[in-house]
C-alpha cells in the first residue's frame, strides 16, 4: 500500500510538472565541460546529485556518458555494481564499460575502444548511499541498508532524474550490471513495472534488463560455486565432500562446521589465486596498495556473508588478460580522490567526511534484508513481456557460471534455439541457449567482471542484446 500511494503521488506530481524536450538549468549545471587528463571526445557527459530522501539526507551520484553518435536516437541504460556497496563509477565506468580507464599513475584517462556508449546512453549509478560519492545525512542509515530500501532509492532517483533530463522520458529504457546487482537489478525492474501499471501514462519505458555473474538464488548459487570449485580442481574430494554435508544451503544462517569447511578450502586448499578470475594472476602488491580505510584492504578474497548467500560478492582484485593491469582498482582511487577530478564531476559537494573507495566495509558488514531468491521476479518480469538476458564468464569461481545454470534450470523455461556456440572474429565467444523469456549465454575466457577480461566478445553480446536477436552462429 505505501508503494502505490508513492507511485501514485509521483504520477500526479510528474504530469504537472512537465518538462523541456531537451533539459533544463539543472541538467545543463550538471554537464561535464572535460575531465582532468581526459582525450577529446565526441559525446556530451553529465554527473551529480539526486536527492532520494529529504528527512534523512540520502543522495545518490550518477555519470551519464551519452552514446558516441545519434545519442538522441538510442536507448538509454542504467548500470548497476554490486557488493553489495561498491561503485559502479570505480567498476563499471572505469573497469568495464564506461568510455575512459585510468592510468596506473591516476594522472591520465585514455580510451576504451570498446566502451558500450558506441551503442547506448550510459548512466552509471552509485547506490545506495554512502556508495562512493553518494552519501546519507543519517548515520544509521549506513547500518540498515537491505535489497528493499535499495530499489525503492532507485526508483525514486529514476523519477526524479528524468525530471532533470526529461529527453529521456519514455525513451527506450535497460538496467544492466553484475555480481550482487543480480539481486538490484530485477528488484528494481519489478518497482518500476509496479509504478508503471500504478501510472496511467508512465514515461519510463522499461523494455529489459541483462545481468552477468549474477547472484540470483542463495541454494542454487551456493550449491553451483562448491561445485565449480571441485570442477575445477581447486578444492580436494574430501573437502567438497565435508562441505556438502556440513552446509544447509536452503537456510538463511550457516553453522560452525559449514564455515570451517569453507574457511579451510578457502585458506588450506585455493593457494593465492584471483577468486574472480582463477587463471589470470592477482596484484602482486595489493596489501600494500590500497589505502587502510578502503574497503577493498584486505578484500581480496570474498568473505563468509551468511543470509545474503555462501561469499561476500563485489570489490576484490579480479583483471583482464592481455595486457590487463591486476592493480587496476587502486588507480581508481588515486583519481576520484582528486580535487579537481571531484570538483570536474560535480562530486562530494558536502565535504563527505572519508575518502572516496571502490567498496564501502560498512555497508557490506551491516546489510539488512537480502532477497533469498530473485527466481520469482523473474517469472513475474518474463510474464510481463521484458527482454531479459543472462550472461556468464567462465572463469570465476565466485558466482561462477555453474551457480547460474543450476538457477536457471528451476524456472523450467521452454528451449526455443537449443545450445551452440556463438563466435565472433572466427572464434567461439561463449555458448548460448535461447528459452521463452530468457537469454542464457558464456562467455568463453572472462572472469567476473566479463567486460573487462573479454571486452570485445561482451560488446557483442551487449549489441546482440539491445537488438533482441541472437548471438552470431558464425
Amino acid at each position: 500500500m505505501r508503494d502505490l500511494l508513492l507511485f501514485i503521488s509521483f504520477c500526479i506530481l510528474l504530469r504537472a510538472a512537465g518538462g523541456e524536450a531537451d533539459g533544463g538549468p539543472a541538467a545543463a549545471s550538471d554537464r561535464i565541460k572535460l575531465l582532468p587528463g581526459q582525450p577529446p571526445v565526441s559525446f556530451q557527459q553529465y554527473s551529480g546529485y539526486i536527492v532520494v530522501n529529504e528527512k534523512h539526507g540520502r543522495a545518490l551520484f550518477y555519470w551519464l556518458t551519452e552514446a558516441v553518435s545519434q545519442a538522441s536516437r538510442k536507448p538509454l541504460v542504467l548500470w548497476l555494481n554490486g557488493g553489495p556497496g561498491c561503485s559502479s563509477v570505480a567498476y563499471g565506468a572505469s573497469e568495464e564499460i564506461g568510455p575512459f580507464r585510468i592510468n596506473r599513475t591516476g594522472s591520465q584517462l585514455y580510451l576504451n575502444k570498446y566502451s558500450w556508449n558506441r551503442e547506448a546512453n550510459i548512466l552509471f549509478l552509485e547506490s545506495p548511499a554512502g556508495v562512493g560519492f553518494s552519501y546519507t545525512n543519517t548515520t544509521s542509515d549506513l547500518k540498515n541498508s537491505g535489497d528493499g530500501r535499495t530499489a525503492q532509492d532507485s526508483l525514486i532517483f529514476l523519477m526524479r532524474w528524468m525530471e532533470r533530463f526529461p529527453q529521456y522520458k519514455r525513451r527506450e529504457f535497460y538496467i544492466a550490471g553484475e555480481s550482487y546487482a543480480g539481486h538490484y537489478v530485477p528488484q528494481l525492474a519489478n518497482k518500476i513495472h509496479d509504478f508503471n501499471k500504478a501510472c496511467s501514462k508512465p514515461f519510463i519505458n522499461l523494455r529489459g534488463f541483462i545481468v552477468g555473474n549474477a547472484v540470483t538464488d542463495n541454494y542454487y548459487d551456493s550449491l553451483g560455486t562448491v561445485s565449480y570449485w571441485w570442477t575445477h580442481s581447486m578444492i580436494s574430494d574430501r573437502t567438497y565432500q565435508s562441505i556438502l554435508s556440513a552446509c544447509n544451503f536452503s537456510s538463511s544462517t550457516s553453522s560452525s562446521h559449514c564455515d570451517r569447511a569453507i574457511s579451510y578450502a578457502m585458506n588450506s586448499e585455493f593457494g593465492n589465486i584471483d577468486q574472480y578470475s582463477i587463471y589470470t594472476p592477482s596484484c602482486p602488491s595489493a596489501t600494500a596498495a590500497v589505502p587502510s580505510n578502503s574497503s577493498a584492504h584486505g578484500r581480496r578474497a570474498p568473505r563468509r556473508l551468511g543470509s545474503t548467500g555462501l561469499l561476500l560478492l563485489g570489490g576484490g582484485r579480479r583483471r583482464r588478460p592481455k595486457g590487463y593491469d591486476p592493480c587496476m582498482e587502486n588507480y581508481a582511487e588515486k583519481y576520484y580522490n582528486r580535487l579537481d577530478v571531484q570538483k570536474a564531476m560535480h562530486a562530494n559537494l558536502t565535504g563527505i567526511p572519508y575518502k572516496w573507495t571502490a567498496c564501502c566495509d560498512l555497508l557490506i558488514k551491516n546489510w539488512g534484508d537480502a532477497q533469498f531468491s530473485v527466481l520469482p521476479i523473474y517469472k513475474k518480469m518474463m510474464a510481463a513481456g521484458l527482454r531479459i538476458w543472462v550472461f556468464s564468464g567462465d572463469t570465476d569461481s565466485v558466482v561462477p557460471v555453474t551457480a547460474t545454470r543450476f538457477s536457471i534450470s528451476h524456472l523450467n523455461l521452454t528451449v526455443q534455439i537449443r545450445w551452440y556456440p556463438w563466435y565472433i572474429d572466427r572464434q567461439v565467444g561463449g555458448w548460448t541457449e535461447v528459452y521463452k523469456g530468457l537469454t542464457f549465454a558464456t562467455v568463453r575466457g572472462a572472469g567476473h567482471e566479463v567486460p573487462m577480461f573479454q571486452p570485445k566478445r561482451a560488446l557483442q553480446l551487449f549489441k546482440s542484446f539491445l537488438a533482441g536477436k541472437p548471438l552470431p552462429r558464425s
